[in-house]
């Protein structure tokens, strides 16, 4: 392919794709999570009285979104893009990081949001 920008993205475009296909369900890389913790914070803290959440016992609410693959939607809200550290903040503070939404601020600590964020990225 050559050492030219087009061939170094197409290789990193590449990379990337075969890292995302190997993502599996203990949590995305390079986050600081734990995805086992996280599904049993999920159903401590209800979170399945308001979302659709598979693999969830009882967690079948429709006032918020269904969870279903939310490890692999584009945005958070629609308007937040999706990574584990703004799942993590919007988790924590869902009103700092978009005022005025439909979710409340449940008091979730940042440790806690990072384990539920870890728990729901494997959600694909």
């Amino acid at each position: 392919m050559g050492d030219n920008p087009a061939s170094r993205l197409i290789i990193a475009s590449l990379l990337g794709l075969a890292m995302i296909g190997n993502a599996g369900a203990a949590g995305p890389d390079n986050f600081n999570g734990d995805a086992r913790r996280g599904a049993d914070l999920v159903k401590n803290y209800r979170c399945g009285t308001c979302h659709d959440i598979p693999g969830v016992a009882g967690a079948n609410g429709n006032v918020g979104p269904p969870l279903h693959r939310i490890g692999t939607r584009t945005y958070i809200a629609g308007y937040i893009q999706n990574s584990p550290d703004n799942m993590a903040a919007w988790i924590e503070d869902p009103q700092k990081a978009l005022p005025g939404n439909a979710m409340p601020r449940m008091g979730i600590p940042q440790k806690d949001a990072r384990d539920i964020a870890a728990f729901l990225y494997t959600l694909k």
